[in-house]
């Protein structure tokens, strides 16, 4: 029998819900590059329910109870006297969500004997220390694909709300108001700007093709340069760094997963660089910039404004600075959590349960760290040490 901690975020303030705004989700086939969506050998719940918060289980009780499995719940994963550290040493596998992550650092890592498996119902594994992992032979694996195209569309979102100025119209009209002058006095079109993405991987590179058609012209930089073919498919400009490309961007939007080489990449030397009254877009991981860089920039009108649903930590505090700075579209981390993406990565949890507790290997796009050293996914996307 194994033990199974799953961190999850809370239900809703009105309690989980008893109905949806909708009939479930569209039934994809596979994902744009081709990759099969997750393949479990059944599911336990209905897709387009709401699965990552503590009542939803992410599907899991009734398969690992099946089993002989013990599945444990808990939101509760912050500060020393957590649930999460008290029922850590118990656990032979963690799965935690990048949107309430379950910090396992080298400390907790060390107080965790049985542990083998750390799984991310999502993408982005940087909430794990991957060196330790690596040093303590750990398999950490998350469902690559499952919410890239929901954080893409997050993000065009994010783009144009910010360059038309949607979000202080909209709240004019919450309030009563009808000044067209304060609505339209920060608003601009995005037909003609530059638009850069730091990474074209899977989600870099759907925001560019979805952001094509609104005729900007588009620039990428990632350490893997892509084809060609595909560069003049949509008239990519390719830059060797960030450094290089965002002096060249009125939108530069930041999809790169956070390893050594981009932590901090965004500090005050490189917004100076960026075109007065640029703007700034991340879903991807708040430590890519320096938070107190950002406020300034955003009060010095060096940047036009922020947008992103990362912070650190998460959940961010109450008194956090990017929640009161002016010209910002900041949300919690939901961008890769709607109720459609839950669907896919729900899924993609089990069949890697399924593999690791069936003893056969576990897709090797779905792999960050095995065998003592980064694999798969992990190999292409992260640097250790």
């Amino acid at each position: 029998m194994a033990t199974v901690l799953c961190v999850l975020y809370d239900d809703p303030t009105d309690g989980y819900p008893k109905e949806y705004a909708r009939d479930g989700v569209p039934a994809l086939g596979r994902y744009p590059d081709g990759q099969t969506l997750p393949t479990p050998s059944a599911t336990d719940f209905a897709p387009g329910t709401l699965l990552g918060s503590v009542s939803g289980e992410l599907g899991l009780r009734s398969y690992l109870e099946g089993q002989g499995h013990r599945l444990l719940v808990t939101s509760d994963k912050d500060g020393e006297d957590s649930e999460f550290d008290r029922l850590l040493p118990e656990a032979d596998v963690v799965i935690s969500q990048p949107f309430w992550p379950a910090y396992l650092t080298a400390e907790r890592i060390a107080k965790a004997p049985n542990l083998k498996l750390a799984l991310t119902a999502g993408i982005g594994s940087d909430h794990v220390d991957l060196d330790a992992a690596i040093a303590r032979g750990i398999t950490v694996a998350e469902v690559t694909f499952c919410n890239s195209i929901s954080v893409a569309e997050h993000v065009v979102m994010m783009i144009l709300s910010q360059v038309r100025n949607y979000l202080p119209s909209h709240d004019v009209v919450r309030r009563g108001g009808w000044n067209i002058a304060d609505c339209v006095a920060r608003s601009y079109d995005l037909e003609g700007m530059d638009v850069g993405t730091v990474a074209a991987g899977r989600i870099g590179l759907a925001v560019l093709r979805r952001l094509a058609p609104f005729d900007v012209h588009l620039h990428y930089t990632d350490q893997h340069r892509l084809p060609a073919e595909l560069e003049q498919e949509l008239n990519l400009t390719f830059h060797e760094s960030a450094q290089d490309m965002v002096p060249h961007c009125d939108v530069v939007t930041v999809n790169a997963p956070l390893h050594p080489q981009t932590r901090n990449l965004f500090d005050e030397n490189l917004l100076a660089t960026m075109r007065r009254g640029a703007y700034l877009i991340n879903t991807a991981r708040a430590l890519i910039v320096d938070q107190q860089a950002v406020v300034d920039a955003l009060a010095s009108g060096q940047l036009a404004g922020y947008a992103g649903d990362v912070w650190y930590p998460q959940p961010a505090p109450a008194d956090h600075p990017w929640r009161t700075m002016p010209h910002q579209g900041m949300t919690p981390h939901i961008s890769g959590s709607s109720l459609s993406a839950q669907t896919r990565y729900a899924d993609g949890t089990r069949e890697i349960l399924e593999s690791f507790f069936g003893g056969t290997p576990i897709r090797d796009e779905y792999l960050i760290v095995d065998g003592g050293a980064l694999a798969g996914t992990g190999a292409h996307s992260y640097t250790a040490g």
